[in-house]
């Protein structure tokens, strides 16, 4: 089954991911430019919110990180390798990643960022201590290489894998992790109005100075802030058969699976990305929610409803928000009127004072988020 989710989120003054210059991110599209939230962003932000780990359980998810030697130490240390064996290997673990083993100058931590499930930590630890095991002295142990290392972790294409990384995929270069092709793609989120690039400038004030001295020596600092505000139309795509297949070696696949998909569409609606929110609070909830299922596995993405950027207009009662909704709920009905999708289950869910927008094809009005999630959960079983 194939489920896409369509979602629109209106921001006031934010800067929630930002490009090389601080500036937040933006694109050209429908030959205009648009704010934009890159993909990484997006999936970074849900797969590192507490609702998600609250929902499927933190066991569940993965750890994506440089400090492979710091975990897999700790693990030796429980494994009850001796302190001085693993100050000796941990520089050596620093090669992991690598396909030749390279260790780096410094040790500590790996040349890649690598995304691990507790399972992977577990097995070079295992591996690791049972190398240690055969080495009768500390020479046996310095004669040990990161090349080696890695090449005694066996068992990688059978290893379970978190749900994280059965979603967002994993590519390594090691033999000892095996690769995880993505059950779900994700879209950059755009704009659906133009670009309005604005800055905020502002000045630091002395607490310590008052009168004449504040006259004299001004503000303590000076600094701006690029910042817009967009309504972002967000689109990502599952499908739920390659989900089961990253995750046939876990044990409790198919009930991950069943808490998996209503977690994430939840994650999805109520996390926005960190960047500068502790200047602008810029923390929203969806105005639209489109949920659809689909046997037939032909992925859409609305982007196309906005390529004319929508106005505040007379039209749409000036509502940036509204005028949105709209051309999203006219794209659904082009596109089924026009190509005969097949779609088993298409759910819609617009809050108040937006309730009475809807597409015209077929599909189940949800008068809750709750609602929503409840149905499609019903669905998968």
């Amino acid at each position: 089954m194939l489920i896409e989710i369509h979602m629109l989120k209106n921001y006031p003054p934010v800067n929630l991911n930002r490009d090389d210059t601080g500036a937040p991110k933006s694109c050209m599209f429908g030959g205009v430019t648009r704010s934009r939230v890159s993909s990484q962003c997006l999936k970074r932000s849900w797969r590192t919110s507490p609702i998600l780990k609250e929902m499927v359980g933190e066991e569940h998810l993965g750890i994506r990180t440089r400090k492979l030697p710091d975990l897999v130490a700790q693990r030796l240390q429980e494994l009850g390798a001796s302190q001085e064996y693993i100050a000796l290997v941990l520089p050596k673990l620093s090669g992991f990643g690598n396909k030749d083993g390279t260790e780096n100058k410094d040790g500590s931590y790996t040349a890649q960022v690598v995304f691990y499930a507790p399972e992977d930590i577990q097995a070079v630890a295992e591996t690791v201590k049972a190398l240690l095991d055969g080495c009768p002295s500390v020479k046996e142990v310095q004669d040990l290489t990161g090349k080696v290392l890695q090449e005694a972790v066996k068992g990688a294409e059978v290893r379970p894998v978190t749900l994280d990384m059965a979603l967002f995929g994993r590519m390594v270069t090691s033999n000892a992790f095996r690769d995880v092709e993505a059950s779900m793609q994700v879209a950059h989120a755009i704009s659906t109005n133009k670009l309005n690039l604005e800055s905020d400038y502002f000045t630091a004030m002395d607490d310590l100075l008052s009168g004449s001295s504040m006259e004299e020596s001004g503000s303590a600092m000076i600094g701006d802030i690029d910042y817009n505000s967009a309504c972002y139309y967000h689109y990502a795509s599952l499908d739920t058969d390659l989900l089961a297949e990253n995750l046939k070696y876990s044990p409790d696949a198919q009930e991950l699976i069943g808490k998996a998909v209503p977690a994430l569409i939840r994650t999805m609606a109520l996390t926005s990305p960190s960047g500068k929110q502790n200047s602008f609070a810029g923390h929203t909830l969806p105005s639209a929610i489109l949920v659809e299922l689909k046997e037939e596995k032909v992925p859409v993405s609305l982007a196309n409803a906005f390529v004319r950027p929508v106005r505040p207009e007379q039209g749409n009662g000036y509502d940036l928000i509204r005028g949105s909704i709209q051309q999203m709920a006219a794209q659904v009905d082009d596109l089924q009127e026009g190509f005969g999708l097949k779609v088993e289950k298409r759910l819609w869910f617009c809050p108040k004072p937006y309730e009475g927008i809807e597409p015209a094809s077929g599909h189940q009005v949800c008068n809750s988020l709750p609602q929503l999630v409840e149905e499609v959960a019903a669905a998968l079983k």
